[in-house]
């Protein structure tokens, strides 16, 4: 059955246009600038070297990010409203960017162009594995043919119940964005020190531990998603890494052995919009818990 709308999603959420083309939904692209240069990813090239983009920063560059314009929004949006369909956008958190007052300047004429046409928007109040979590079981509903309203009613329930912790390897990359509350207590010379961080239920990224060592990071990060977790066997699990591939089996061995074989675990590497925050090195979790 044909369904009377469309599903929007963006690339800050870790999915790519596979995932995308395999549920019928469409992805807004989030763009990253290197040498004054915008680059869309997936739109500029069709995979993500992720070998390629973090070895960049190790070796000094330090990208920047920046929103999209009402025009651009308006470019995805409209030929849907055209189509006669209604719109669902399903987006990263709305408290770590202006990008969506201009998503908004471009929803609000449309509406007037298009009275009689939906559009809405959840958001995850998350970046990178934490909405990837949520959009995988979000996709199962999309699948089955569940209303715009039945898919809002859903995320109001279940959004709050995701969480995500990672850590961070250099500090540099988020001293630099100011993107993560609480950080100023961790900057200093201390070799070796790893922020835990976590995204709270207004969709901030704070710091809520430290570590000495990637493995003692590992470590404190399983033990949150110990003392977090709700039913983590029945949702899908989602550990992302920042070109770390060797951390990210770590975590997804450890997950496997507190909770079994049988544990749905997904592995995403980190998109390099949001990855030009975070920097190389990084590596987390995203699971079902009690709360943030």
């Amino acid at each position: 059955m044909e369904k009377d709308y469309v599903m929007f999603v963006d690339s800050d959420c870790d999915v790519d246009p596979e995932f995308c083309d395999s549920h019928g939904m469409r992805l807004i692209s989030m763009p990253y600038i290197v040498d004054g240069k915008e680059v869309y990813p997936y739109v500029d090239f069709k995979t993500f070297d992720d070998q390629a983009f973090y070895d960049m920063l190790r070796k000094g560059v330090l990208p920047t990010t920046c929103g999209l314009s009402p025009a651009t929004y308006t470019s995805y949006f409209e030929p849907v409203l055209k189509e006669g369909k209604d719109i669902l956008y399903v987006h990263f958190s709305a408290a770590m960017t202006g990008t969506f007052s201009a998503m908004k300047i471009a929803v609000d004429e449309l509406k007037k162009k298009y009275p009689s046409r939906r559009i809405e928007a959840i958001d995850t109040k998350g970046i990178t594995i934490l909405p990837c979590a949520i959009l995988i079981e979000m996709a199962k509903l999309y699948d089955e043919g569940k209303s715009i309203d039945d898919m809002k009613a859903w995320a109001d329930q279940e959004v709050d119940h995701f969480a995500v912790y990672f850590f961070a390897d250099d500090l540099k990359f988020f001293a630099r964005s100011g993107r993560v509350s609480g950080m100023a207590g961790f900057m200093g010379n201390m070799i070796g020190l790893r922020p835990i961080i976590h995204i709270s239920q207004e969709g901030k990224m704070e710091s809520c531990d430290k570590a000495i060592g990637r493995m003692a990071a590992i470590n404190k990060i399983l033990d949150y998603v110990e003392k977090t977790e709700d039913h983590i066997q029945d949702h899908v699990v989602v550990v992302g890494h920042t070109n770390a591939p060797m951390l990210a089996s770590r975590l997804v061995a450890e997950l496997h052995k507190r909770y079994g074989k049988e544990l749905q675990i997904v592995t995403r590497s980190v998109n390099p919009t949001a990855g030009s925050h975070c920097g190389p090195n990084a590596a987390g979790v995203a699971f079902h818990a009690k709360s943030r």
